[in-house]
């Protein structure tokens, strides 16, 4: 297949080259013509002459002479490399159209030496301009016997050389967009190998403890360029590394790109990666240093070399010299952090394309070249040399840091990053747990000896005191947390308590402001019901004086008729009276006199002489009051919505078309009662969705607390969830939340069609639902990514972790609650729900007891006027999973966590915190909720538990005012019928405090008695039994005595008049089971 040359482009730069040679600006001001000669060598990775051109012709021709003349080009090469060049040989009816001088092709003769053609070369040299100085570029120097007969000719002329690398590099450096195509190309795919190849198997080498070597990762590094999955969809024949890989690590640190990782092992401490790849010739280039454990000092020298990063950004914008950047970068430096000036690297930067660097166009202090639009730069910015203070090994003692991007010159504002990874601390860091590395510490001191025959107890008995140390020390942990806890609850409600809260008083509607704007009608004047629409207002003959009433004022009406008589009743707000649940029963002016109701009455019969009945006065008056009144209601819970809405900025619309962009997707909430699709688009400062019907929703980047993106594995939707900072008004309501999603399957299915598991429509369906997924997924991730880069990561999008998730019901429905890295969420279900963490005091788990197949967990905000969190219905297997991730999540948000067996009265408990946080406090704070606090604290902390909790549901069905004895008197021995039931109800909410512990010394025993197995436990029972048998003798025989009948059925215990606490004659109720509870048995059907 013969190779196409891209005639247009050739002609494009040609005619670009010329023109600034004709311009005559620095080298190019003293060169009568240009010569360029490439020949044969390997070892050459990146030279001037084989980029110019892979610029022009798109491919590297060897053994080839270009003479470049004032009025014709001179190409010499072999005959193929001529056959291939002729698809850009003009004539002269092209040479005025192109604007650039014909082409003259020679053929090499492989045998011969050519004299013929260089002579034909030196005459054309001597004939442009003066003929004396040639442009070359000096530093390419190729071996062979064709390139030394070329040189040999051309200097017995005496051609003075003049060295045009760097014109000539400057004159290509601004890029086209092609070409700026396959370097966003080059970036993704170097972006792709490092997130997940490289970064992965680094945290994997950590995480394993593994030894590996720099030299063997930065070859693995090399191979995964192979593996398509890694390549973005790009013919891995197309793509090559610009360097070989560099791994850095354990204080030996080089932050330059042509070095050579070393074969030492891998260090955890701080890891520098730099990897480049080249895409069609086109280079990128990305740095990143990964920290293992890093302490404070570390992660605050990061963050300050990304500050830097991102000043260079800004500075980096179309005609400002190179060497402007570099002052601008250090003058921060100097400012900010001056002991850091001896260490940062020397070059911040370099220009990248066909070449890897650009020599001439370095980011350094002299250089003076001037930035173009579309020019492409590493940025590089490192410190070396830094002292780790906490470092106790050699190898952690010094360590460095090291950053870079491939990124874009525009016209105006900041430079475009191409490499879109993410850099933050929290994306870079590698943290380890400390007491993993404490077990295994205590796992090597065991002596060998236990390995023996009994190594197996050995192990478990060590597994076992690793677990509980391990519990020991999250306890200890939680106890810290709950003196802070409690320190800073204590802290923060004190600063509060000087800002009263200004309650609202009710809106006070006056029906005219004079008496001139009453109307003049006649029903006004003849006493009757007359309802001004205008004003909203009901004016009522009361002792013959018309009086108006505002229609606020108005609670209900109602309307009857008895006998000859309409009676219409009108009843009115007063101080009293119930409002709704959120107006507060607040008056301007409570003390004044007011009307609570009023009654009218007219007559059904007309009078002579009369058209119409007198009643109809009420029936009409009725029918518009009530029009008005609803009229006025939907526009005060309109206005009502509004309040409290922050006013947002405009959106700035970007006018590109590339921007991102996703299609074919629903909104919720709808904006309408029908669901309509619409697409989502990206824009400068913030995000609109347009739906088909032309409704737009915008929601600013800036007032986005939560960007959540759920994926469609395991679901049926696939979702992007904001979850806002200040709620936004659509569709007549304000939102909180607001999500964008797309089917990913059939919700529905047909239950009555007949499938067969080998159906061959059935596997097709699911091998395009599978497809389906996996597009979807790609495009949600690709939009992701590009808002990311375009928000320079100020808006991220978090992941739900879907193996840390639970059931629980939030809200009436069970749903999956999701973990991400900084909220609870659910997403799939609607409404959604969402809890920022940052903002979460304590987590109580309730109802947590061994036999009950559920428990509740409640979650209490820094916002004591906030109304607590319950998710209820937890499967208690779910206790532990969700222990570890708040132990997790503790270390970074402090989130303090207790258990308890009761149901609290959390709304009664937030009040009393509230009225007096003070005493609260002294008597302990939120120490009450801890289990063993309860025993150590004494009778004050019982008495502030029974004061914070007292007339509460602690999970009995008994009354607040019932004691032990009571609650112990009214509790029925369960049938034998009741035993199989009870596994099926054992999540319900049932035993007191008090009924809890008396039975678990009742069913369990004392102390001494715990280590007993079942065998003793029952024939202590058959003891106790013939010992008790005596006293039921002489029970029973008072029981006949008193009642001659025979006992009733035992269903109906529940109904009997008997004192509960006699047992009835010739009746044994069931032993207890141990784990079994007491319950009052239902009554039966028939009672109802």
């Amino acid at each position: 297949m013969a190779l196409s040359l891209d005639r247009e482009a050739y002609y494009r730069r040609v005619k670009r080259l010329y023109s600034n040679w004709q311009k005559g600006e620095d080298e190019y001001a003293t060169i009568d013509a240009i010569v360029v000669s490439v020949g044969v060598d390997e070892e050459t990775v990146y030279a001037k002459s084989t980029a110019l051109q892979t610029w022009l012709f798109g491919y590297e021709l060897t053994d080839t002479i270009m003479v470049f003349c004032e009025d014709k080009i001179l190409f010499m090469a072999s005959k193929k490399k001529v056959e291939f060049l002729k698809q850009i040989a003009n004539s002269k009816s092209n040479e005025s159209t192109n604007g650039v001088p014909a082409i003259t092709l020679l053929v090499r003769e492989k045998n011969e030496s050519n004299k013929a053609n260089f002579d034909k070369m030196i005459e054309a040299l001597k004939g442009s301009k003066n003929g004396k100085r040639i442009g070359v570029f000096s530093k390419d120097k190729f071996p062979g016997e064709f390139m030394n007969s070329w040189n040999d000719a051309l200097g017995k002329e005496g051609f003075e050389k003049v060295d045009i690398s760097a014109v000539v590099a400057y004159t290509i450096a601004v890029k086209e967009d092609g070409e700026l195509a396959l370097m966003r190309k080059a970036a993704a795919i170097t972006s792709e190998v490092f997130t997940k190849f490289l970064k992965e198997r680094v945290m994997e080498i950590v995480d394993a403890d593994e030894k590996v070597r720099h030299s063997k990762l930065a070859e693995s590094v090399e191979k995964a360029i192979e593996e398509k999955k890694y390549l973005s969809g790009a013919d891995p024949s197309t793509v090559e590394m610009c360097y070989p890989p560099i791994i850095q690590s354990g204080g030996n640190y080089n932050l330059k790109f042509s070095v050579v990782s070393e074969k030492s092992y891998m260090h955890f401490g701080t890891v520098t990666c730099a990897m480049g790849i080249r895409y069609k010739s086109y280079c990128s280039n990305l740095v990143r240093t990964l920290m293992v454990d890093p302490p404070q000092e570390m992660q605050d020298n990061y963050t300050f070399l990304l500050q830097l990063q991102e000043e260079m950004l800004k500075e980096l914008r179309h005609g400002v010299k190179l060497c402007e950047v570099y002052a601008a970068v250090m003058d921060m430096v100097k400012k900010q952090k001056p002991e850091l000036l001896s260490k940062i690297t020397k070059n911040l930067g370099f220009a990248m394309g066909i070449e890897f660097r650009e020599g001439s166009l370095v980011i350094n202090s002299k250089n003076q070249y001037r930035l173009k639009k579309g020019m492409v730069f590493s940025l590089n910015v490192g410190l070396s040399d830094l002292n780790n203070k906490e470092g106790k090994k050699l190898e952690e003692k010094t360590y460095a840091l090291f950053i870079g991007d491939s990124v874009l010159v525009e016209e105006d504002g900041p430079a475009t990053l191409l490499t879109s990874v993410k850099k933050k601390v929290k994306n870079v860091s590698i943290l380890l747990k400390k007491e993993d590395e404490e077990e295994e510490e205590e796992e090597k001191d065991d002596p060998e000896i236990l390995l023996g025959r009994s190594s197996r107890t050995a192990l478990l008995t060590d597994r076992t005191r690793n677990e509980l140390t391990a519990e020991e020390k999250r306890r200890a942990h939680q106890k810290e947390l709950a003196t802070q806890l409690n320190e800073e609850a204590r802290r923060r409600l004190t600063e509060q308590k000087g800002e009263q809260q200004i309650q609202k008083a009710r809106k006070s509607n006056v029906s005219y402001k004079n008496p001139s704007l009453m109307p003049k009608e006649p029903h006004i004047r003849e006493m009757k019901i007359y309802i001004d629409k205008k004003y909203e207002t009901v004016i009522m003959p009361v002792f013959g004086i018309a009086t108006p009433f505002h229609i606020a004022t108005i609670k209900n009406i109602s309307m009857s008729v008895e006998g000859d008589y309409t009676y219409l009743r009108i009843n009115f707000y007063c101080p009293g009276s119930a409002l709704g649940r959120n107006e507060g029963n607040i008056f301007p002016n409570p003390e004044a006199t007011f009307v609570k109701e009023i009654t009218y009455r007219a007559s059904n019969i007309k009078t002579p002489g009369e058209q119409t009945v007198p009643a109809l006065n009420l029936q009409n008056a009725f029918r518009i009051i009530k029009e008005v009144q609803k009229r006025y209601k939907t526009r005060e819970a309109e206005e009502k919505e509004k309040e409290g809405i922050v006013k947002q900025d405009s959106l700035v619309i970007n006018l590109n078309r590339s921007n991102p962009k996703l299609k074919d997707l629903y909104i919720r909430p709808n904006i309408a009662q029908k669901r309509m699709q619409g697409s989502l688009e990206a824009h400068v400062n913030g995000f609109r969705f347009t739906s088909v019907r032309g409704d737009k929703v915008d929601i600013l980047y800036n007032n986005i607390k939560h960007a959540v993106f759920q994926p469609c594995d395991g679901e049926m939707i696939i979702v992007l969830h904001f979850h806002l900072k200040n709620a936004i008004m659509f569709g007549k309501k304000r939102h909180t939340d607001v999500q964008f999603y797309t089917e990913v399957g059939e919700i529905t299915t047909d239950l009555g069609k007949h499938q067969h598991m080998h159906d061959r429509d059935d596997l097709y369906a699911e091998q395009m639902e599978r497809e389906m997924r996996h597009k979807l997924k790609t495009a949600f991730k690709n939009f992701i990514e590009k808002v990311e880069s375009l928000t320079k990561e100020e808006l991220e999008f978090e992941v739900p972790f879907r193996d840390l998730g639970f059931n629980g019901a939030p809200y009436r429905s069970t749903c999956l609650l999701q973990p991400t890295s900084s909220a609870l969420v659910n997403c799939t279900e609607w409404p959604p729900f969402v809890v920022t963490l940052d903002e979460v005091e304590l987590i109580h788990f309730e109802r947590v007891q061994f036999h009950l197949k559920n428990f509740d967990m409640v979650i209490v905000y820094k916002d004591y006027s906030k109304k607590v969190t319950m998710i209820n219905a937890i499967p208690v297997a779910s206790l532990d999973p969700i222990k570890e991730w708040l132990k997790c999540v503790a270390y970074s948000c402090d989130i303090k966590y207790t258990e308890g067996v009761q149901s609290l009265n959390w709304t009664k408990i937030m009040k009393t915190i509230v009225d007096d946080p003070e005493g609260f406090f002294e008597q302990g704070g939120w120490s009450f909720l801890e289990p063993e606090g309860e025993a150590s604290a004494g009778t004050d902390m019982a008495a502030a538990r029974q004061q914070l909790l007292g007339g509460g549901n602690w999970g009995s069905d008994a009354e607040a005012g019932e004691s032990e004895s009571e609650i112990e008197d009214e509790t029925f021995n369960p049938s034998e019928e009741e035993y199989e039931d009870e596994e099926e109800d054992s999540d319900e909410d049932y035993s007191s405090e008090a009924e809890e512990s008396d039975y678990s010394k009742e069913s369990l025993g004392s102390e001494e008695e715990s280590g007993k197995d079942w065998d003793e436990l029952e024939e202590e029972a058959r003891k106790a039994d013939r010992e008790s048998r005596y006293e039921e003798e002489e029970e029973r025989s008072r029981t006949i005595s008193r009642k001659r009948k025979g006992p009733p059925h035992p269903e109906l215990w529940a109904s009997s008049q008997l004192p509960q606490s006699q047992p009835w004659p010739g009746l044994r109720p069931p032993p207890r089971r141990r784990g079994s509870r007491r319950r009052t048995p239902a009554l039966p059907s028939s009672q109802f």
